[in-house]
């Protein structure tokens, strides 16, 4: 997953990642170029997920848009 993959689907993955885990907020997942390891520290952080978990359902959440 490339830092274009998840900026063109961000408000997408953003939706689908806020159904997956309730509690999560728009400031847990402001995305801010180059700094992909904070979202994801931050959604940790929430969700009490595993790093592997979190990127799997971005990784999942992406590809769910592709035509």
């Amino acid at each position: 997953m490339n830092t274009l993959e998840i900026r063109g689907d961000w408000n997408i993955v953003k939706g689908k990642l806020k159904q997956k885990w309730a509690n999560l907020t728009d400031n847990d997942l402001e995305y801010v170029v180059g700094k992909n390891d904070e979202l994801f520290g931050r959604i940790q952080k929430c969700t009490g997920e595993s790093l592997e978990t979190i990127y799997k359902a971005v990784e999942d959440a992406i590809s769910s848009n592709d035509p």
